[in-house]
């Protein structure tokens, strides 16, 4: 069974697996942390569509090359810049936390770090043909089908007038194989007219210490370079 919270007050049943929808609080899964489940009489009402959720109007103008379209007020004293292959994807720099390795990725995925307990994260930068709405949808559903049990909090993340979201769930196939994750998405326009989902993703098995802090740290504002 899937539960997802989605940020508004409703039931409904898609495609034969229950969802269920909550205003922005993770629904708990098979093995919450200590948290209470979430009463939807106790939730204030969010209108609209959760995809749509941190969805904010785009300039589209062209900037000079290596423009930083947007900085970390205040810079992590540990930093990675996370960047692909492609010539016209924007260049993340995101925070690390104290005692995390970093190693260069491949393919979509411009940087990956390993943490303490397992803990382990990915930023990746792809090109998407999909505007901020439906990309963010189909990330939020690439991530459902990770695990049989799964849960989803959806957010508003919006990034320096770029469209984002935070997202907040676990996966739990068994007790033993509960997983907890947090990510922040963006949705980036650049010179080239190319559009890029970015994503910085953060999981640890369940109830891992210091998880929180790390993947607040991770998914914090992050920073934007233009090629």
């Amino acid at each position: 069974m899937k539960k997802v919270g989605l940020a508004s007050l409703a039931l409904a049943c898609l495609l034969a697996a229950c969802v269920r929808i909550s205003e922005g609080v993770p629904v708990a899964g098979e093995t919450p942390r200590g948290a209470a489940t979430p009463s939807a009489t106790t939730v204030p009402t969010q209108q609209g569509e959760p995809s749509t959720f941190g969805v904010v109007p785009t300039t589209r103008a062209p900037v000079p090359p290596s423009t930083v379209a947007c900085s970390q007020t205040i810079k992590p004293s540990v930093r990675m810049t996370a960047e692909v292959d492609d010539p016209h994807a924007p260049r993340i720099t995101v925070g690390v936390p104290d005692k995390w390795s970093m190693t260069a990725g491949n393919g979509d995925v411009g940087g990956k770090l390993d943490g303490p307990g397992d803990m382990q994260a990915t930023v990746t930068i792809a090109l998407t043909q999909l505007e901020p709405a439906a990309a963010f949808r189909k990330y939020t559903d690439d991530l459902m089908a990770e695990s049989a049990v799964s849960s989803v909090s959806v957010l508003p993340g919006q990034l320096c007038g770029y469209s984002g979201q935070k997202l907040m769930g676990a996966w739990s196939d068994t007790p033993q194989n509960a997983v907890e994750y947090q990510d922040r998405i963006v949705h980036i326009w650049t010179n080239s007219g190319n559009n890029y989902l970015v994503a910085v993703h953060v999981q640890a098995p369940t109830g891992t210490p210091g998880f929180d802090a790390a993947a607040a740290l991770l998914t914090e504002d992050f920073e934007i370079v233009l090629p």
